[in-house]
């Protein structure tokens, strides 16, 4: 039987060269995590300070370009009688030599697949030491730029050059910090005869002859044999939802086929439209009477495919499960840490059941950063979560010559085959941007002819994804056309990147756009207050202090959020309302966006919001921010892909009220729709029943008696559909005539929590309850509540209890756009 030894402890880091580094690092060393990095047992040894405080980041540039070396030591009594003893390694990060006992046994150059080694040569039968050397990554990029000429790219960082993750070297929402370190597991392997080297089921459903559906898994497996095993014959067996097939192999044969059939399984889908059942498939190798190895699993049975035909309106895409167009309400996800060995499995489900809450049912994987642990896909299996997997590249032109060739093939084929199993995964995607930059961002002239990728989207990609899954569809890159002649970014075509809003127009400029996919959009704002504070002192909490903008990383970030924000509210009085105007502005884009986007399905199949998720402490375009505390954006998105959704579009010169039905079943109701002044007073009024089909929208255009105003600066439209009410204000806030915010509040303690119920006596504009003010922990669980007079709401804020309840409903923790706009009315006044 097999034996395998984690080797997790008493490892040791050293530097390369202690002398030249501007930390006290004996030659004994300091202890080190396995998995972890650099930067993390550095900081474990209070040796750097946290690089997400303040401005530390900008001190710790050397610990990139420095040499280092983890070591530790075994005894290998326990792999005594074993024809072979591999050392797997899952992980190095990144440019590594791999040593026991002094003796060179391996290397790797490549963040992103795993090494095997064989250890017979250099292996002793007692105790032995293990190094893994890992060679300074810029040192080691910077060099190969040198030797294959440069590439241009978004960032003046080296990044192309090494298989490494790319937002290591600093994007514009994170930080700079280039790691190094064992950051998957690594073990010792000793085994006999032989082993399952490769194991990729694919699984498909087809209709039998009696109408029934039927799955099939076929495993697809490579065996890795032993000398003494080359002539054994071998059973290799797979078994799912109580079916099994075995097949023989015989002497010298390393590749074998097992199918298993099962009839009529239960089929997986995305959430909101059915179910997720998973299976257990268990894949086994026997030899001379004895199992020699194991793999198992869960799968799903579901069809999944891409539709990119040609129509009227241009290219169509669209994601199709068991049969069914999915309206895809997604977001893109980053790196949830800099530091991915932080991430666990519990911080994986607590990002993915943000989304999950949030009404998503698709997450991107962006391809600056990694293909995922096993637990971010398990956990969207289980959830009905669709995972979009870019390869990974992004923003830059990658050379296509030796040896990243060769690293980027095994990559992608290991890749490929490891996430095989998982029904969430429903698309591999070429590239971010990088089709785009070719075209469009100046790049072809620098290049002068050089590679710049084209060959690993066009060919490599799609021929390794056809040969070793062809269950699932690919795609060259995001955004692209679907055909080199057609510019990557046409919004007629597949899918479009959406980014002069927020870099160059107003968001209202969303609804100049008629697109078939849009995938990435996005808008800025500053994180949670509980969030800035722990990055930041109090004296730091300023839109312009030397911190905030080290914690703003995009170009002139600051200068976009005022540009955003002027139009809509002008010029905030203070930080306390810079923070709440900037948060709801971010709010108020993605909003309109997204249901403009949703008003026109079928034509528009999805839109995926950049972005769910942060890596640290930032001002970003994020839902979640770097602490894990939900932004207003956040609220926002869980209203604007609600399963059912009715919206106020402007439609020519009048308007129309859309409604969109993401279910399964017919929405028949009645729409009331009122023009009201501010008072809540009725001024017009219609009432239409509507029937819009299962997954269908219907546009019921409104009269002119109550989509004309009288007075612009002091109406309002109101929409009940029995779905959350739709608003439309005819003015901007700036310009609106809003009374001074009056409210009633009821403060009441229930077990942990704290529910606080506010009535209204004036009209409130976007409510808000930031408890995180009072309690980093405490988290209310609505946000953005417009209120007409008369009417109530309750927050339940979690964790809240022990709040002091006259704080709780007092600005700056409980706001209103109302109250903001009146200081900054009142500080402009006084200037």
């Amino acid at each position: 039987m097999a034996v395998r030894i984690e080797l997790r402890e008493n490892w040791t880091l050293r530097a390369e060269d202690p002398g030249r580094v501007p930390v006290r690092i004996g030659p004994a060393g300091i202890p080190a995590t396995v998995p972890g990095c650099v930067h993390t047992d550095l900081m474990a040894a209070g040796l750097i300070p946290d690089p997400y405080q303040g401005r530390n980041e900008t001190g710790l540039g050397w610990i990139g370009r420095t040499g280092w070396s983890y070591t530790t030591a075994f005894d290998a009594a326990a792999l005594a009688g074993a024809e072979r003893v591999d050392l797997e390694c899952e992980g190095l990060d990144t440019v590594a030599t791999v040593l026991l006992n002094g003796e060179p046994v391996g290397e790797s150059r490549n963040m992103h697949r795993s090494y095997r080694f064989d250890l017979r040569g250099a292996l002793r039968p007692g105790g032995n030491e293990l190094r893994v050397d890992f060679a300074s990554p810029y040192g080691y990029a910077e060099a190969l730029r040198d030797e294959l000429g440069e590439r241009p790219n978004a960032y003046p960082e080296p990044f192309p050059f090494i298989r490494k993750m790319a937002c290591n070297f600093g994007w514009d929402w994170g930080p700079t910090l280039v790691t190094s370190g064992i950051w998957r597991p690594i073990r010792l392997h000793a085994w006999s005869t032989a082993r399952l080297a490769r194991v990729v089921p694919q699984v498909t459903v087809a209709t039998a002859h009696d109408g029934t559906v039927e799955g099939r898994v076929l495993v697809r497996v490579e065996v890795e044999r032993s000398e003494a095993g080359e002539d054994a014959e071998l059973a290799l067996s797979a078994r799912v939802a109580g079916r099994e097939h075995t097949v023989v192999l015989p002497g010298g044969v390393c590749r074998a086929e097992v199918e298993v059939t099962v009839a009529d399984p239960g089929l997986w889908w995305p959430r909101g439209y059915g179910d997720q059942p998973l299976y257990d498939l268990r894949v086994g190798l026997a030899g001379n009477g004895a199992e020699l190895d194991s793999w198992q699993r869960r799968v799903g049975f579901r069809s999944v495919e891409l539709d990119t035909g040609v129509d009227e309106g241009g290219r169509r895409f669209a994601i199709v499960v068991n049969g069914v167009p999915v309206l895809v309400k997604g977001a893109n996800w980053i790196p949830d840490d800099c530091f991915v060995t932080r991430v666990g499995r519990d911080r994986y489900a607590e990002r993915i059941d943000q989304a999950v809450a949030a009404n998503m049912n698709l997450l991107r994987i962006w391809g600056g950063g990694r293909y995922e642990s096993e637990d971010f896909y398990e956990l969207c299996d289980e959830r009905g979560v669709l995972v979009w997997q870019d390869f990974l590249f992004a923003c830059a032109a990658y050379p296509e010559e030796p040896p990243l060739a060769e690293e980027v093939e095994a990559e992608a084929r290991e890749a490929v085959a490891r996430l095989a199993p998982h029904p969430s995964l429903v698309l591999w995607n070429g590239n971010n941007e990088n089709i785009w930059g070719f075209w469009d961002w100046g790049w072809q002239e620098p290049l002068a002819g050089r590679s710049w990728g084209e060959g690993y989207y066009l060919d490599l990609l799609p021929r390794v994804v056809a040969e070793v899954d062809p269950t699932r569809p690919y795609w060259p890159g995001s955004p692209y056309s679907g055909t080199p002649d057609v510019h990557p970014n046409d919004p007629r075509h597949a899918t479009v990147h959406i980014w002069d809003v927020w870099n160059e127009v107003d968001y209202t400029a969303y609804r100049d756009y008629r697109p078939r996919f849009v995938a990435e959009f996005g808008f800025q704002a500053p994180p949670t207050h509980a969030t800035l504070r722990s990055a930041l002192p109090d004296e730091e909490l300023r839109p312009d202090s030397p911190g905030m903008l080290h914690h703003q990383k995009a170009a002139d970030g600051n200068g976009k959020l005022a540009r955003g924000l002027a139009p809509h509210f002008g010029e905030p009085a203070d930080f306390d309302d810079w923070h709440y105007l900037t948060q709801v502005n971010q709010a108020r884009a993605i909003t309109l966006g997204i249901e403009h986007f949703r008003a026109q399905w079928p034509d528009c199949t999805g839109s995926v919001v950049w972005q769910l998720n942060d890596c640290w402490p930032v001002t970003s375009w994020s839902a979640v921010d770097g602490g894990g505390r939900r932004k207003p954006l956040w609220y926002a998105l869980r209203a604007v892909y609600a399963d059912r959704l009715a919206t106020v579009q402007p439609d020519g010169d009048g308007l129309v009220l859309v409604l969109a039905n993401d279910t399964d079943e017919e929405w028949a109701a009645t729409a009331h729709v009122a023009r009201r002044a501010l008072d809540g007073t009725v001024l017009a009024h219609t009432e239409t029943p509507f029937t819009v089909p299962a997954r269908g929208a219907a546009r019921v255009p409104l009269p002119r008696r109550v989509a004309r105003p009288g007075d612009a600066a002091a109406e309002l439209v109101t929409a009940d559909t029995g779905a959350r009410r739709a608003y439309w204000f005819f003015a901007e806030d700036r310009d609106i005539a809003y009374p001074e915010p009056a409210y009633a509040t009821r403060v009441v303690p229930d077990g942990d929590d704290l529910r606080v119920t506010v009535t209204a006596q004036s009209l409130l504009r976007d409510l808000a309850l930031f408890a995180d003010r009072l309690d980093p922990g405490a988290e209310a669980d609505d946000m953005l509540v417009t209120l007409l007079p008369g009417e109530s709401h309750t927050f339940t804020v979690r964790g809240g209890a022990r709040l002091d309840p006259r704080r709780v409903v007092e600005p700056p923790v409980l706001r209103t756009v109302n109250d903001a706009l009146r200081c900054a009315r009142a500080a402009g006044a006084r200037g």
